[in-house]
């Protein structure tokens, strides 16, 4: 059988160093054992050295020209060829409602779709690993202070610690997409609980970078009712949302919600 055309629509930059796929693999070395997920493999390039590995994988595929591939060449993943779209996909019917990882080389046009996906699911994703368009991975990794901290950052920051790990060149693809790659590894940090209104922390981060030029006394004034604006003079309002880390935002968030006279609650999900 031919290789498989790599599809414009659907993002597809096949990777050819199978170096490059090798350190990819290793990335999920610390969690030998866990069923792992793996997004998009295409021909399977990242999916020999999972195979090799000896990772319990099942693979999660949208394009059928792939899905034929992998069933003639990988004999191994022989039921466990999902062909559906990975953002559609209830996680645990897959890796189980236990713990488990996800990899891949994921599809630029859709990689913070993909991260946020994996976030519904963080009681149960251990690790999230593999190769994001560069500007995307060094976003999601950017610390407080940063021009690329953002909204991905927080809300994944808040439940992952994240590693950026290595640049990938453009030539090591085909076809070679026009930017840089970034291979990245979120590692699910111990938190259990944010200690404030888990949607009104999505809110408040999302108002404010919505707005990131401002200062958060202008950003999310919305967010408060007007008798509290005398309240705007605590010196928090006075930042700009790239100034706050993970721990300050929900800080700021519990304060916004006792201004709007609510008790902080944790039970509300991202």
């Amino acid at each position: 059988m031919r290789q498989v055309r790599a599809k414009k629509s659907l993002g597809q930059h096949f990777l050819t160093d199978m170096d490059v796929a090798r350190r990819i693999a290793a990335t999920l070395d610390p969690w030998q054992g866990l069923p792992v997920i793996e997004v998009g493999p295409g021909m399977g390039v990242l999916s020999q050295f999972l195979l090799e590995a000896g990772h319990d994988l099942t693979v999660v595929e949208l394009d059928r020209d792939s899905v034929a591939y992998l069933h003639e060449h990988f004999p191994r993943l022989e039921g466990r060829i999902i062909e559906h779209d990975f953002l559609k996909l209830n996680l645990t019917t897959v890796g189980g409602d236990g713990r488990f990882c996800v990899i891949g080389n994921y599809p630029y046009n859709i990689s913070s779709q993909i991260l946020f996906h994996v976030l519904e699911y963080k009681d149960h994703v251990t690790c999230c690993s593999g190769m994001f368009q560069r500007e995307v991975a060094q976003r999601v990794a950017a610390p407080p202070g940063s021009k690329t901290y953002g909204i991905v950052s927080v809300l994944l920051q808040a439940w992952y610690d994240v590693e950026y790990l290595f640049t990938v060149d453009e030539h090591v693809f085909n076809p070679p997409p026009k930017v840089k790659s970034g291979v990245i590894r979120l590692t699910r940090n111990s938190v259990t609980s944010l200690g404030c209104d888990e949607r009104l922390f999505k809110i408040v981060v999302k108002t404010a970078f919505g707005q990131r030029r401002k200062t958060l006394r202008n950003s999310l004034r919305g967010l408060l009712p007007p008798a509290s604006s005398p309240s705007l003079a605590d010196p928090v309002f006075a930042l700009r949302p790239e100034q706050l880390s993970v721990s300050q935002f929900i800080e700021l968030t519990n304060l916004i919600d006792g201004l709007r006279g609510h008790s902080p609650s944790s039970t509300s999900q991202l």
